[in-house]
């Protein structure tokens, strides 16, 4: 059928799609905002963002095996749980997500070129929409490229601040934090720790799907963790918790301080090729979302077009690319972490209440229960801005649900 996307992509190719989105820009903007709610529990607050992210995967990747399609949880909240959750779930990773390829796309910016970060952002945008349009294999390769690098870099960051005199163990943990802060600083981290989204999202293009991605995603997760911890105690240890909440940008702030200020213009690449890296695989995901929701009718049925001959969705991929090019000609950097983190969190409080329903044992109810509670309670904690604008974005969705239905049905 020519509808259908081409299976392509294996547990390598996945697991890289999905350290493309997690250890992205994510790793170089979320702890500063994380230390200054968290204080001395930012470590603390890094584990229950990844005890949520677990069960977030481990209930996605039980979906997508059942249901390997593109779209991710509007999928499983559809079949699951009914079309309006499905399409809630949609919605909300949609808008949310694309708040985040914005946010991306001027990371890069603000890195390569500061003071032009709008341009470079634009520019950011148009290439990296160009490379999707061309084929996810092609993008699979590009991101195994980006990771191998930003990997290297960080490896080199981690080892140049524990190695210098500046470290300080004492420095990673304090007295001054407080439930409330640790539960929020946990919110913010778990921007950085979403990315694995996006090997369910592109669940029709992973070859042997039952296999594949339930292998992937905890992989992918795991190594991320790995990475974070890593680079937080590193962080921690040199600037302490107040210097890492005021820094601008961490790991080069945190490499001067360790007395190694010629790393600084590799940490920038750095920055820059791990925010173009979650750019590429957001503008997948996202994309791919689009497609499974305008078959759907949800969206119009234009953005359901696949590519004759790239078999990729072409018309998805272009307005998803001019919607993140305006926004990041226009939109705030900080500002866009805790509202893509609110839509996330809503996005797999749906994915949790769906594996649920699913037949399984004691483990995996368990699993998604807790995934859905600490959803919930991490959206709660996140900056007040975030949750009005989160929960304003949603109720307009479900508005506009509403209206649609009422309209179809002539009433």
């Amino acid at each position: 059928m020519t509808d259908e996307l081409k299976r392509t992509l294996g547990v390598s190719d996945a697991v890289v799609v999905g350290l493309g989105a997690m250890v992205g820009a994510g790793v170089f903007a979320a702890f500063a905002p994380a230390a200054g709610a968290a204080g001395g529990a930012l470590l603390t607050a890094l584990a229950v963002a990844a005890l949520v992210a677990y069960c977030n995967a481990h209930s996605s990747a039980r979906l997508a095996a059942r249901y390997p399609a593109s779209g991710g949880t509007y999928v499983y909240g559809r079949e699951r749980l009914g079309p309006f959750w499905g399409y809630l779930a949609g919605w909300g990773f949609v808008i949310g997500k694309t708040a985040s390829c914005a946010a991306m796309a001027l990371t890069v910016g603000a890195y390569v070129w500061p003071g032009r970060e709008h341009a470079v952002a634009v520019a950011a945008v148009v290439g990296v929409t160009a490379a999707s349009y061309g084929g996810v294999e092609k993008s699979a390769r590009l991101a195994r490229l980006i990771v191998a690098a930003v990997l290297a870099v960080l490896a080199g960051v981690v080892a140049v601040c524990l190695s210098s005199g500046a470290a300080a163990p004492g420095r990673l943990s304090g007295p001054d934090w407080t439930a409330f802060g640790l539960l929020q600083g946990a919110g913010l981290l778990f921007f950085a720790f979403a990315g694995y989204a996006r090997i369910t999202t592109l669940g029709e293009e992973v070859r042997d799907p039952v296999r594949t991605i339930p292998r992937a995603v905890p992989i992918a997760l795991g190594i991320a963790l790995l990475v974070y911890t890593a680079v937080a105690v590193a962080l921690l240890s040199v600037l302490g918790v107040e210097g890492l909440a005021g820094a601008s940008a961490p790991l080069a702030d945190a490499v001067r301080a360790a007395g190694a200020p010629g790393l600084a213009p590799v940490v920038r690449v750095g920055a820059a090729l791990a925010a173009l890296g979650s750019l590429l695989a957001l503008v997948l995901g996202v994309s791919r979302t689009v497609l499974a929701m305008a078959r759907d009718g949800h969206l119009p049925r234009a953005l359901a077009a696949v590519h004759p001959r790239r078999r990729v969705p072409h018309h998805a991929e272009l307005a998803v690319g001019a919607v993140v090019a305006v926004l990041a000609a226009t939109a705030d950097l900080r500002g866009a972490i805790g509202f893509s983190s609110f839509g996330v969190l809503a996005y797999y409080a749906i994915a949790n209440a769906s594996a649920w329903t699913l037949d399984s044992g004691v483990k995996g109810r368990a699993v998604a229960a807790v995934g859905l509670s600490g959803c919930v309670v991490l959206a709660c904690a996140l900056p007040l801005a975030s949750v009005v604008a989160g929960a304003a974005v949603l109720a307009l969705g479900a508005l506009a649900y509403q209206v649609r239905g009422r309209l179809r049905s002539g009433i």
